[in-house]
């Protein structure tokens, strides 16, 4: 068909979307700094999350994941932050009125990350959770030859959606896409996702440390 016969009547609009939530604290610098100092003195075996999902990297700790339970006042503020913009997510994306959601039982596995230098995570999810959010802590050294270092990386979750691409389809809008979304997160920035959808951590290249807390919730 040409195009030039196509009505401009035409109604566009995305069927498959998927919810993506993001905030900021404002500021940030003191917490994070609270925060970081906290996770790097309890990066024993102690707090070593006993039952991984996947094979440790000696290059990340990752800690049980009972964090939000602690008692110190840096977690507890941090608590508040992420949980609220996981519900106004939720709000926002739903149909499920103010009212309704306070009735809801709040549940969260919470969890920190200290990643060093080729640290990365492989490619999973959450099919246990409803929503997952992650904040970052410490971006880390950004090397400047290696662009794609300790990247948030979110993978389409419409398989094989991309199996062919052409002209017509390989420059959609972003709203439409078929191709991974990459976020290169900044200190004191959350991210809130679907639990479903598969994600992963690039290698970190920087020579200090990357260091997240990551929450996957669910409700009763």
């Amino acid at each position: 068909m040409d195009a030039t016969v196509v009505s401009a009547a035409l109604r566009l609009s995305p069927i498959f979307a998927v919810p993506l939530g993001e905030a900021r604290l404002v500021p940030c610098e003191r917490l994070n700094r609270e925060l970081e100092a906290l996770f790097l003195a309890r990066e024993t075996d102690e707090h070593r999350n006993p039952m991984p999902s996947h094979i440790p990297q000696e290059e990340v700790f990752e800690s049980r994941f009972n964090l939000f339970r602690w008692p110190e006042p840096c977690v507890q503020e941090l608590r508040k932050f992420m949980l609220d913009t996981v519900a106004e997510t939720v709000l926002q994306a739903s149909t499920v009125s103010a009212q309704d959601f306070t009735r809801l039982k709040f549940h969260n596995h919470t969890w920190f990350h200290v990643t060093r230098h080729a640290g990365s995570f492989v490619s999973h999810n959450h099919p246990m959770a409803s929503w997952s959010a992650v904040y970052c802590v410490r971006v880390g050294e950004r090397p400047s030859d290696a662009p794609d270092s300790g990247l948030l990386r979110l993978f389409d979750p419409r398989p094989g959606a991309n199996a062919y691409l052409d002209p017509a389809n390989a420059q959609l809008h972003a709203s439409f896409r078929m191709r991974p979304l990459e976020i290169r997160l900044e200190e004191g920035q959350v991210i809130v996702f679907p639990s479903y959808v598969f994600h992963e951590v690039t290698p970190f290249y920087g020579r200090d440390t990357r260091i997240t807390v990551a929450t996957n919730c669910w409700f009763a």
